[in-house]
């Protein structure tokens, strides 16, 4: 069993922290505080280490690298700012599905795009009254006139408001009203398309630079040629997304957390009291050591997960593991990191106080921490029912 990078994975991990460091970490705490989307920082973070060209085939413009080197991204800059990988992750993880679903106009029409950070995706899956339960979906897609009509609303997307924003992929409903088993179908819906309204920006705890509005539907129309997939398909593909969503979502944990050891460490070394540097204290060296540990251990299912997904055997129990665990120590690590800054800590201007936010909702989103327990215990052939 090696666990080495390879020496390309070693210098893409490399080039990402060295620019993050230089270009990203300078303005994070300004657009946290203004909760502000970096449109062409993102660009050019694209123009210069082309990230999210990553994991997407050579004839679309991607590298043709795998979910693994896009994980090393995503934790590199997620060390950094959240908000910002947050976006990237979400673009990519939604043109995966596109990739493995789509039609080849489909491909050629957004992927070149995304790929090139010209265009970002979004996901408009969850609904004020259902995100992991995917059976409460209202959003529906009926037939009329040789088009599909969608009227609903979807709540809390991201990258759906941006400038950027080429695509947002919808799930709606599409069975008949009185059918006992609802039938979903997903939609690639172009950004301006007549009938679709993005709502007021969220004013949020945390990601507060990422950009996440409410999507509203008013009778909007797209043809046949919007369908990702086939007819009924949506929830399937949905599903399948979420193995993306959960690969890169728990890398976005281990960034984060090794934001916290970083800052915890550097001010441990610091901060004197007691007329000593506070790392010499054994209590201080307790907490340090933790998030150090908590750190490791997370990064290695992190990236068995990854890897599960590039050889081809991706499955509930590995990726849920992953994203339950990432999810739940981040947050653990960043309450840590804080205690160790003390006072200074619970200032906004200290990097762990913005990570402490950011990390909440790494629990919630791409399904809970209780629906990951629920499908952790499935696998292991328990009675689980999601009603």
């Amino acid at each position: 069993m090696n666990f080495d990078l390879t020496p390309e994975q070693r210098a893409i991990r490399e080039s990402v922290r060295e620019w993050a460091q230089r270009e990203l970490a300078p303005r994070a705490y300004e657009l946290d505080r203004d909760g502000a989307f970096p449109a062409e920082l993102y660009q050019k973070c694209n123009r210069d280490l082309s990230v999210a060209s990553i994991p997407f085939p050579e004839r679309y413009g991607g590298m043709g690298l795998g979910m693994l080197d896009m994980s090393l991204v995503i934790e590199e800059l997620a060390r950094v700012d959240q908000s910002f990988a947050l976006t990237l992750m979400v673009s990519v993880a939604l043109g995966k599905m596109l990739e493995t679903f789509g039609s080849e106009p489909q491909k050629e029409r957004f992927l070149p795009g995304i790929a090139a950070g010209t265009g970002i995706a979004a996901g408009a899956g969850t609904e004020p009254q259902a995100g992991s339960w995917t059976a409460g979906f209202k959003t529906r897609a009926e037939r009329r006139d040789g088009q599909w009509v969608i009227n609903g609303e979807k709540a809390f997307i991201t990258n759906c408001g941006t400038d950027l924003t080429s695509v947002i992929g919808v799930c709606a409903v599409t069975s008949p009203v009185d059918e006992p088993t609802a039938h979903m179908t997903m939609f690639l819906v172009p950004r301006g398309t007549p009938g679709m309204e993005i709502g007021a920006s969220y004013d949020k705890l945390g990601w507060r630079s990422s950009d996440t509005h409410p999507i509203y539907f008013d009778n909007l129309r797209v043809g046949d040629d919007a369908l990702l997939g086939t007819l009924g398909q949506g929830r399937y593909i949905l599903h399948k997304g979420y193995h993306n969503g959960r690969i890169l979502i728990s890398a976005l944990a281990v960034g984060l957390a090794q934001g916290c050891l970083d800052h915890a460490v550097a001010y441990a070394k610091e901060r004197e009291a007691f007329g000593r540097r506070i790392g010499g204290f054994q209590l201080v060296q307790k907490m340090v050591a933790d998030i150090a540990v908590k750190v490791e251990t997370a990064r290695l299912i992190a990236r068995k997960a990854a890897w599960s997904y590039d050889s081809g055997t991706p499955d509930d129990y590995t990726m849920s593991i992953s994203k339950y665990y990432c999810a739940e120590i981040a947050s653990e690590c960043a309450d840590l990191a804080i205690q160790v800054h003390g006072g200074s800590g619970f200032m906004n201007e200290c990097a762990p106080s913005r990570y402490w936010r950011d990390t909440r909702i790494v629990r919630i989103g791409d399904g809970t921490s209780q629906i990951q327990v629920l499908l952790i215990a499935k696998a292991l052939g328990l009675d689980v029912d999601f009603g």
